[in-house]
């Protein structure tokens, strides 16, 4: 029993440093009023080209790296077309996460069987570097003027802009910080987790992240023990598999989601949602 106990607790935090790392970027999106529904998207570019990197050159945290370049670069797209063009978050969201899940399908095609030589431990530096990372945003979120200045892009664009705030630079670099750390997740997917490439191998964990960044009330400290509880809930469905139809064990991260929100939904702006999250904001609007 204790040996069994102790297993999924390593299980648990291993699945869920990738799921701390992208809801901990969804929390900076949202934070600065960007809605990006595209961590799915993200996650799986970031987990492919990770991949592909680590195999050629044999070196894993290249492969990182390069993954948390491509997930910014996608997050770039959704910031354009959110903030630039002030179209509708959750569609290009949506959109984003389609099309990294089909362009990985397509590029991803004879990567997969293909052994990973160099690998990074389930449970490594990334790890440790999570939970130090949620602790240092949540310090700067609460207790620096960057913080107070990201928090008021979302909160109340107006009157950011009338204290000489670039509303638009702040969303742009925080849903762009968010698109990187969604890559650093998707990497460690393929490059320590579950080292190999599989087409849709991120398996809903993008979606997880989003609601992890609502079940935390948008708190970074907090998102630490809702990701490693999302963690344990995740693995714990594939131990069912004796007793569960894998059916419904597919169904999972798309169940935890909408509990999470359903659960959330009445509460948002007690739970710390920003006023102005999913709006769309024009320089000198009151």
């Amino acid at each position: 029993m204790i040996e069994y106990l102790l297993d999924t607790v390593v299980r648990a935090i291993a699945v869920g440093t990738p799921l701390l790392w992208a809801g901990l970027g969804e929390i900076y999106a949202e934070r600065a009023g960007v809605v990006n529904l595209g961590v799915e998207g993200m996650m799986i570019l970031g987990a492919f080209f990770a991949f592909a990197v680590a195999h050629t050159t044999g070196n894993p945290v290249v492969g990182l790296v390069v993954a948390g370049g491509v997930g910014g670069i996608a997050a770039l797209l959704h910031a354009f077309v959110a903030v630039t063009l002030r179209a509708n978050q959750y569609v290009s969201g949506l959109a984003l996460a389609m099309f990294g899940i089909g362009l990985t399908g397509v590029l991803g095609r004879g990567w997969e069987g293909i052994p990973l030589l160099a690998t990074l431990p389930e449970i490594s530096a990334l790890t440790y570097l999570s939970v130090l990372a949620a602790a240092g945003l949540w310090f700067v979120l609460y207790h620096t003027r960057a913080g107070i200045v990201i928090r008021s892009a979302g909160e109340s664009p107006a009157a950011a802009d009338a204290l000489g705030v670039n509303v638009y630079v702040i969303r742009y670099l925080c849903v762009i910080f968010g698109g990187v750390l969604a890559g650093v997740a998707g990497g460690f997917l393929s490059v320590a987790y579950r080292p190999s490439w599989t087409e849709g191998m991120t398996g809903g964990a993008g979606w997880i992240a989003i609601a992890i960044a609502i079940f935390a009330g948008w708190n970074p400290l907090k998102a630490i023990w809702g990701a490693f509880l999302f963690g344990a809930l995740y693995y714990l469905s594939f131990r069912l598999q004796t007793w569960v139809p894998p059916e419904l064990l597919r169904m999972m991260p798309f169940a935890f989601t909408i509990l999470v929100l359903a659960a959330t939904a009445g509460s948002r702006r007690g739970e710390g949602a920003p006023e102005a999250l999913g709006l769309p904001y024009v320089s000198g609007q009151r």
